[in-house]
């Protein structure tokens, strides 16, 4: 089967190329990269139009910022592959590890399948002591209406079967996609696994986006689709 990985970008000019190098080096031979770049200030835009389009399927741009959400949206409007996998620009996870990711669904168990933080043996950076609690609190929360019983639904490691994702209407722009794509796939009763995987997690100052307000934002997704759609 082939995965179509999308990578949403946003000012991402110093990880950009040591990323791609690692997507292109992982265990999976029939892939294409799907770039989103949502309108960048740091020069990422112009190293890709410059430097790193020929290294991927399709770069996508965006004329303003619209956020993750907006991103994963635009990038799977040129999905060709069976099997959909978001990757994140920023280094914090290894696609060494599609193999595990792609395993349930390549064995017929999963339609879908999402990479845990908080499980496994692999690496994790120790660092972050409010976000980790964020992150445990919102899984908390999201399970509660969903009836899951996942470890870890921010995780930026999802993998879907590309005519479900692709069947799918998105509407959260920022981080809200994450509970909005957790809650929807539940609603379809889709086979949902997870599987634990390394994290190699940034510092604020070392470029990590994500701030309290997205956790807001998190939690009017969860009650916005775990109970009205």
């Amino acid at each position: 089967m082939k995965l179509s990985i999308i990578i949403p970008c946003y000012n991402e000019k110093a990880h950009l190329p040591s990323l791609l190098q690692r997507v292109a080096d992982s265990p999976v031979d029939d892939k294409e990269i799907i770039l989103v770049d949502d309108a960048s200030s740091d020069g990422t835009t112009e190293l890709i139009r410059e430097k790193l389009e020929k290294e991927v399927a399709k770069a996508v741009y965006h004329d303003g910022n619209m956020g993750k959400g907006a991103a994963i949206r635009s990038g799977l409007q040129h999905v060709t592959g069976e099997i959909v996998l978001i990757q994140d620009a920023d280094l914090e996870y290894d696609p060494m590890e599609y193999p595990k990711l792609l395993g349930p669904i390549l064995d017929g168990k999963a339609d879908v399948v999402y990479g845990s933080r908080f499980m496994g043996d692999g690496p994790h950076r120790v660092h972050l002591f409010w976000h980790y609690v964020g992150n445990r609190l919102l899984t908390l929360f999201s399970n509660m209406f969903t009836n899951l019983n996942l470890t870890d639904m921010e995780t930026c490691y999802k993998a879907f079967r590309a005519d479900i994702i692709k069947n799918i209407t998105l509407e959260q722009n920022r981080f809200g996609i994450e509970p909005e794509l957790t809650a929807k796939i539940a609603r379809k009763k889709c086979r949902i696994y997870e599987v634990g995987i390394s994290y190699y997690g940034r510092s604020y100052d070392e470029g990590k986006k994500i701030g309290w307000k997205d956790g807001f934002t998190a939690v009017y997704a969860i009650i916005k689709y775990g109970l009205f759609q």
